[in-house]
């Protein structure tokens, strides 16, 4: 950086000395046109004032300017140096989390998928625990209701062949004026169920 800020001065001072060069054809013209500067009687001084500028002007160039210039521009390299340094930090952390997130939802899918499997499989068990329990109760209940229908069945007909033992007495009283005893009223009809079946 600092050759070519020293290139740029040598080359200013390479224009300076092509002006001071051309001065003559320019003080021929200035004769002409009247300019002071341009008077060869003067360019001596002119020539000395102008090293002297020159001189001072590279000092102060090379002293305070430049140096403010060199610095800022590295300054404002190693900046720039800095952030490319940090975004490629940040892209590597990026590209990590980007990675730990990706693995965090295969992992997620993974576990949800076996979540899934496993609820499924604890339905399909609750559903048969269920329909077996269903089925031991219904089979209870049919037993149960097998149970009352026999029992009342047999009420029924117990109290239908009270009925036709009373039946039977009151017709045998009726038709042939006999008292019969409950118990051969009771024969009577047993022996004539037995023979409808």
């Amino acid at each position: 950086m600092r050759n070519g800020l020293t290139r740029k001065m040598q080359l200013l001072a390479a224009l300076a000395l092509g002006s001071v060069a051309a001065a003559p054809a320019l003080a021929a013209e200035g004769e002409k046109a009247g300019l002071p500067q341009l008077d060869p009687a003067v360019f001596a001084p002119q020539l000395i004032w102008l090293a002297i500028t020159f001189v001072v002007l590279y000092l102060l160039m090379s002293r305070l300017a430049l140096p403010k210039i060199a610095a800022t521009l590295a300054n404002r390299q190693q900046k720039l140096e800095g952030d490319l340094a940090r975004a490629e930090r940040v892209k590597t952390e990026a590209e990590s989390v980007l990675s730990a997130y990706e693995k965090a939802m295969t992992d997620a899918r993974v576990k949800a998928q076996a979540l899934t499997g496993q609820a499924a499989a604890d339905v399909a068990a609750e559903l048969a625990k269920r329909e077996a329990a269903f089925a031991t109760e219904l089979n209870a209940r049919t037993e149960e209701a097998e149970k009352r229908i026999n029992a009342t069945k047999d009420a029924a007909l117990a109290e239908t062949r009270n009925v036709a033992v009373e039946l039977t007495q009151s017709i045998v009283r009726k038709v042939a004026g006999v008292e019969l005893s409950p118990s051969a009223a009771k024969e009577w009809v047993e022996a004539a169920a037995k023979e409808r079946r």
